[in-house]
């Protein structure tokens, strides 16, 4: 049996979908998620998650329409405008993780607000994935690497798994305990590719605005439930919990 998670990653899938079963626009859809990712950052605050890591737009997002993406940086700038003084107030930490430069500069800087507000809180830490892609995050990593390299400050018997780590967006090395996927579809869509070797998979085909307090709950049951071995077998994993 497993305690909490520590850390949940989630890609929030589906809103678009939701809107369209309902006859409204893609829009309204988006702005029910909203809705949805704050019941989810208030349930795992108060179910004592260390670190919740959610998939908020994709590096492959801007090939959407482009008025739908005009939409989501909007949609993203006043949602961060709105919630970032609860947030501080409930001591969570804000981060962004991804290709952040290639934001309107209005967006950028409330960025910068909402990072630089919470960073001394000590609650949990929320990561924000936006312009995000495991393939670039990894190219960027061996590139920064290999300039270290050739700079002297680093030695290839250097290069574990713990030092990669260290040049991901996500640095701290808090891999993902539990991640959570919902509409439907059962893939990885480019996230957290270095960070999910190990992490409990959990697909629901419930669509994001629907998603709910009691679902994340359900999630974390699941995941509380399996038998983690990390390439052990089951008797090893039971021997060590017994000693």
């Amino acid at each position: 049996m497993n305690a909490l998670p520590k850390h949940v990653a989630v890609i929030m899938d589906g809103n678009g979908r939701w809107a369209q079963q309902r006859g409204l626009p893609r829009s309204s859809g988006h702005q029910a998620g909203v809705k949805a990712t704050r019941t989810v950052v208030e349930q795992c605050a108060r179910r004592g998650i260390n670190m919740l890591t959610v998939y908020a737009f994709s590096s492959e997002n801007w090939g959407r329409p482009r008025k739908e993406v005009s939409f989501l940086m909007e949609l993203f700038l006043r949602s961060l405008r709105s919630e970032v003084d609860s947030l501080h107030k409930n001591n969570i930490v804000v981060r962004f993780i991804g290709q952040i430069e290639s934001f309107p500069e209005n967006l950028q800087a409330q960025i910068q607000v909402a990072t630089e507000k919470t960073r001394a809180n000590t609650g949990m830490v929320l990561n924000i994935a936006v312009n995000y892609g495991g393939r670039s995050e990894m190219i960027n990593a061996i590139k920064n690497i290999s300039e270290d390299v050739r700079a002297g400050k680093l030695s290839v018997d250097q290069i574990d798994d713990d030092l990669v780590t260290r040049y991901t967006w996500l640095t701290d090395g808090l891999e993902p305990d539990l991640f959570i996927r919902t509409g439907g579809d059962q893939r990885l869509s480019n996230f957290l590719l270095w960070h999910l070797a190990y992490t409990e998979l959990v697909f629901t085909s419930t669509l994001w605005p629907d998603f709910s307090a009691s679902e994340l709950d359900e999630a974390i049951d699941n995941f509380a439930n399996r038998q983690r071995r990390f390439g052990q077998t089951g008797e090893q994993v039971d021997n060590s919990a017994q000693s």
